[in-house]
């Protein structure tokens, strides 16, 4: 399966939802988009909602590190939505839990009481 991107604009942020997996195939088009979104801020606050994934593999994790270290370059921040068991371990046992800002809703990483 490949991956599915949705984008919209919610209360100042940039949500990036991704559905499928997330692996070499389709790490290129993620980026893209992740890079799109970016450009259009000039502090960009990107969510990327992991929610959706079935699969991640270390291209869809370097993707991910590669937006985050982009969104800091431009004084801005991507934080990652992600509460999925396959999707947490692989970040839990790469040590991403430690570097990125993980929130376990798309409300509590847009900051609206949920």
């Amino acid at each position: 399966m490949t991956v599915r991107i949705e984008r919209r604009d919610t209360a100042g942020n940039v949500v990036v939802a991704l559905r499928g997996d997330l692996d070499l195939d389709s790490a290129p088009t993620v980026r893209e988009a992740l890079i799109e979104a970016m450009g259009e801020a000039p502090a960009p606050r990107i969510v990327v909602d992991l929610e959706g994934l079935d699969f991640i593999d270390s291209a869809g994790l370097g993707v991910l590190v590669g937006g985050l270290e982009r969104a800091r370059s431009m004084d801005g921040e991507l934080v990652l939505v992600a509460t999925g068991r396959s999707v947490v371990k692989v970040l839990e046992l790469t040590g991403l839990t430690r570097v990125f800002e993980i929130h376990p809703s798309l409300s509590a990483a847009l900051g609206v009481p949920g």
